[in-house]
């Protein structure tokens, strides 16, 4: 993936494919932080800022200091190859906008479910939805703070072997590009065709 020398770096004239990709996970998670990280353009953005009409609706008790919030998606771009192209969307995080998630997922070959482990029973509705469109993914733990280690993780979100579980940082591109790589891997093994048993 190439650095991000700019806010914006141009489409590639021989880009032919597109892969889109999802980011979700409860709100305040880091979805919009890793989706900017890793975005080789300036990332549209739809965070708006918080009022008093998400008191008593959306629970900021565990992420205080948080002013804006996301209202309908994030959108972001990598390049992979000199044909393909990867489009990155952040879905919202509140409960009344999962009604976008949907929509999202709509053409989507895999997502990424972000979690904080303070929280993670924010994360069930993502892996659900997940699991209900059988949309593979794996699941990327932002480290905040020191937390559980991952198999206590993967024990609490009772996810199966086959479904990845990393530690990262949504902050850094690095980080994020980690993720990515691990996503794009187990696509590759997912939507592998079957092998004929031998005769």
């Amino acid at each position: 993936m190439p650095s991000r020398t700019s806010e914006r770096a141009p489409l590639r004239a021989t880009a032919a494919d597109a892969l889109k990709i999802v980011v979700v996970g409860g709100f305040g998670v880091g979805k919009t932080t890793m989706v900017g990280a890793v975005s080789e353009i300036r990332p549209l953005s739809t965070e708006e800022v918080m009022t008093e009409a998400g008191v008593g609706i959306d629970d900021t008790r565990r992420v205080r200091g948080k002013t804006t919030t996301t209202v309908a998606f994030d959108f972001g771009r990598i390049t992979l190859t000199e044909s393909k192209v990867l489009y990155l969307f952040g879905a919202p995080g509140q409960q009344r906008f999962w009604y976008v998630w949907d929509q999202l997922f709509s053409g989507s070959l895999g997502a990424i479910v972000l979690v904080d482990t303070r929280r993670l029973q924010d994360s069930w509705y993502s892996i659900d939805r997940l699991e209900h469109h059988r949309m593979p993914f794996v699941v990327a733990v932002n480290r905040f703070t020191r937390g559980p280690c991952l198999d206590a993780v993967r024990d609490a979100l009772s996810l199966p072997p086959s479904v990845p579980l990393v530690d990262c940082d949504a902050r850094l591109r690095h980080s994020g590009k980690d993720v990515l790589v691990t996503l794009l891997r187990h696509l590759t093994t997912w939507y592998a065709p079957a092998q004929e048993p031998p005769s």
